[in-house]
């Protein structure tokens, strides 16, 4: 058997378009949000994803941006290098050396993960937007253009008051004290070390004897072994007699 059709409501005609109305009506109510940009500069979140800089002294060559990279935008250049040992009879050692660093805008999707993966924390986020191009190819940035991007990189937000200590400021924070009790460690064996050859240069001395007294050492008599045995006989001789 077919299931029996609910009754329909009847529509009041126009009712649609008095709801758009409405929604019209309320819009125009409020305070406008509208930012007359480009007079005045929108107020864009810290971790906006903007452009890409490129901190080059960090990098070191992995290629795992490049790797990773979905849309391989990423053009990774670089040489190795050998540095000599440091001490005689050491091994030497080899190096990547960075020629170029480039990205392409044109084809990058923002997605960050080329930022998420780099492990030396070289590539980092920057809220600058306006670099649009009239040519395609001028959205190609080499790393001294990606190096500019680095001075436009907001600061880290601040930590919460009971967070943890970020583990890389925990480790300078210990080579810094390590380093700092070995220099206290030495200046207090430098001062020993001066304290006993001052002590040492002291007239009076028990480590040294004094020069008058080794001149009135070797200025003094010594009696002949003969002499003292003849005086100590003396009185021997006189009993006898």
């Amino acid at each position: 058997m077919a299931e029996p059709v609910p009754p329909t409501r009847s529509r009041i005609p126009g009712s649609g378009l008095a709801k758009g109305l409405a929604v019209t009506l309320r819009t125009m109510t409020k305070k406008t949000v509208t930012e007359q940009y480009p007079d005045a500069q929108p107020d864009l979140p810290p971790r906006s994803r903007g452009v890409i800089g490129l901190f080059e002294e960090n990098c070191t060559v992995c290629m795992l941006c490049a790797r990773e990279c979905p849309d391989w935008c990423i053009y990774i250049d670089s040489h190795k290098e050998t540095i000599p040992a440091a001490a005689p009879g050491g091994r030497e050692r080899s190096r990547n050396v960075l020629d170029r660093f480039a990205i392409d805008f044109s084809l990058c999707m923002y997605c960050g993960i080329c930022i998420e993966v780099c492990p030396f924390d070289a590539l980092f986020w920057s809220p600058e937007f306006e670099y649009a191009e009239t040519d395609i190819r001028d959205l190609t940035h080499e790393r001294d253009k990606l190096r500019e991007w680095m001075w436009t990189v907001p600061a880290p937000p601040a930590l919460d008051p009971g967070a943890e200590e970020p583990k890389e400021l925990a480790a300078a924070r210990k080579t810094a004290d390590k380093l700092a009790a070995q220099r206290q460690a030495e200046a207090a064996e430098t001062a020993g070390t001066a304290g006993t050859a001052e002590t040492a240069a002291r007239p009076g001395s028990r480590t040294e004897p004094h020069a008058d007294e080794q001149v009135r050492a070797a200025e003094r008599p010594t009696r002949p072994m003969g002499e003292s045995r003849q005086q100590t006989d003396q009185p021997g001789q006189e009993g006898r007699e």
